[in-house]
């Protein structure tokens, strides 16, 4: 998955509209020979001795820093769970996770006279990985969301390697963010030698600068983590909203712990499927959103009276052509060249709701005004730091979680013959992991994400049916390894995470198995939400650029 714009419509709903022992007897067994790919029972022993040390000592709440949430209102209060490096040696380095919470209002959001039951907490990981989810406790104050927040507390944290928890570092900040720079649709054969030279120096950058204990930043280990999170709040089973990458290791948590779970939605499934982990997913994806790409240039030529790029797909990719091509040759406030104007665009595969922006700037660019432009797409030093640390979580879990080719010629085979054929992302996505070719940390075999009849309660899976950051054959996948799993379908749409957004659909289905534990009987699908309204102005480049910073956007071009 692309480090960058993973979050859910939880997310980005809130942030465009802010400026004891477990029930249901022991763990499943992750070092068992029925569980193929997983560790052994080391890892499995030292869970059992963070979750006993984490349910005795609790989490100390107090008020947040501005490091954590800032400006966080009264409600929101923050604290950090201790968990070890390494679980085959719980008694080693430890290193501290920063948790958010804010509790249940217990208020009918319909009824103010009506005391809502508690239901305990609601843990939420919105993707990446690199994401950090320390603002959910705010989603409260959002309508979509208030029953839910009604009856459980909202509890968000930074998962290990990102923000303070134990932070990753590959390069130096200063140098993370540049522009103007290239992104050639068919690179040359010089152009390749320099990515390779830069993968080969950001791999030795991430060894460097985040020491030996780099090879413990994995999936596994994150769905450890949240068994221990889970125990210090002092949950018996959990209750759990995993957006994108946070449906994988969610499902790694349900393989690994099934009897720990209560509830668990999976919002735009990653698919599971071992030998798509994480080679195979990222040319998909590259593909998918080769889809989005023209849905979103069909939406734009139907909307030619607005922005003047063209009555037909193609020739609003001329306009985008011509574009690229003009930033080449002089960039856009000394800043903006191709690759900025592709990572600007590259958020609207992500969000539609993006499109109107995206499509003004570039309208705008192209009749003589390049400042909205600018101000969409020029790198933004103030966010360089979370940014970098957002990429180095990125490419450090997904470079250790399984085998990658470490021969430049499969890579360039491969993506040579997609790009034909998806152009738009594939070579961008490549670049973005290809440091996984020469990664300096021994990799892991990637779990058999699989769940027997009856092991599991039911688990609600979410999807966008044309969704390009987890193409929709990840849900059906998702789907079919977890036994006793619902598919909830948006049809014909594609926004990233569709749970608690604008579809009243989707939400009806995630409040009623959140508050009551209800599924449909069978795959259920949902109307799409409304197309955007095409505006001149593009809207709010400002809360979005906001919102890129806080997903983890970055570039390494």
């Amino acid at each position: 998955m692309k480090a960058a714009a993973l979050y859910s419509a939880a997310g980005s709903l809130l942030l465009t509209t802010l400026a004891a022992a477990p029930a249901g007897g022991a763990p499943g067994a992750p070092g068992s020979p029925g569980v193929p790919g997983a560790p052994g029972t080391a890892e499995l022993r030292g869970t059992a001795v963070a979750v006993a040390r984490a349910r005795a000592a609790g989490i100390d709440f107090g008020p947040c820093s501005a490091a954590d949430v800032p400006n966080a209102p009264a409600g929101v209060r923050c604290g950090t769970v201790t968990v070890p490096l390494d679980y085959a040696h719980p008694g080693g380095k430890q290193i501290r996770l920063t948790v958010s919470r804010a509790r249940a209002t217990q208020k009918d959001p319909h009824n103010s006279k009506r005391k809502v039951p508690r239901q305990g907490a609601l843990l939420y990981n919105p993707g990446g990985p690199g994401a950090s989810g320390m603002y959910f406790p705010l989603i409260g104050r959002i309508p979509q969301w208030k029953r839910i927040a009604a009856a459980y507390d909202l509890v968000g944290y930074a998962p290990r390697g990102v923000g303070r928890s134990a932070p990753l570092s590959c390069e130096d900040p200063e140098h993370f963010f540049k522009g103007p720079t290239a992104s050639p649709v068919h690179p040359s054969e010089a152009y390749k030698r320099q990515r390779i030279a830069r993968a080969k120096a950001y791999a030795r950058g991430c060894a460097q600068r985040s020491g030996s204990g780099l090879r413990f930043y994995t999936s596994l280990n994150n769905a450890r983590d949240l068994d221990v999170l889970r125990a210090a709040l002092g949950e018996h089973r959990l209750t759990f909203v995993g957006a994108s990458y946070g449906t994988y290791f969610g499902a790694l948590y349900a393989t690994m712990f099934p009897s720990h779970v209560r509830r668990m939605v999976l919002d735009s499934a990653v698919n599971p499927d071992p030998e798509k982990i994480w080679y195979r997913s990222n040319l998909d994806q590259s593909a998918a959103f080769e889809e989005r790409w023209a849905d979103f240039r069909d939406w734009i030529a139907r909307h030619d009276d607005v922005y003047r790029l063209g009555t037909t797909p193609a020739r609003v990719q001329r306009s985008y052509d011509t574009a690229r091509e003009r930033l080449a040759g002089k960039a856009a406030g000394g800043k903006v060249g191709p690759g900025q104007l592709q990572n600007a665009f590259l958020t609207a595969g992500y969000y539609d709701d993006f499109w109107p922006s995206r499509a003004a700037a570039l309208s705008a660019y192209l009749h003589g005004d390049p400042k909205p432009l600018v101000r969409l797409a020029a790198p933004s030093p103030e966010t360089a730091t979370e940014a970098e640390n957002a990429g180095a979580v990125y490419t450090a879990v997904e470079c250790n979680d399984a085998p990658w080719p470490a021969d430049w010629r499969v890579w360039d085979r491969d993506n040579t013959r997609l790009a034909r054929v998806a152009p738009f992302e594939t070579w961008d996505n490549a670049w973005m992991n290809l440091p996984c070719a020469y990664w300096p940390v021994p990799r892991r075999e990637p779990l058999d994400v699989r769940t027997g009849p009856g092991e599991l309660p039911p688990v609600l899976i979410l999807a966008a049916e044309r969704d390009a950051a987890a193409p929709y054959q990840g849900a059906l996948e998702m789907n079919r390894r977890l036994a006793g799993s619902v598919l909830v379908t948006e049809r014909d749409a594609g926004t990233h995470g569709v749970g608690g957004g604008p579809n009243t659909c989707v939400n009806g289905y995630l409040d009623a198995y959140l508050l009551e534990g209800r599924v449909p009987a069978r795959h259920a699908s949902c109307a799409p939400r409304p197309e955007p309204v095409a505006v001149a102005s593009g809207g709010s480049a400002g809360k979005e650029a906001r919102r890129d910073a806080l997903k983890g956007k970055g570039d390494r071009r």
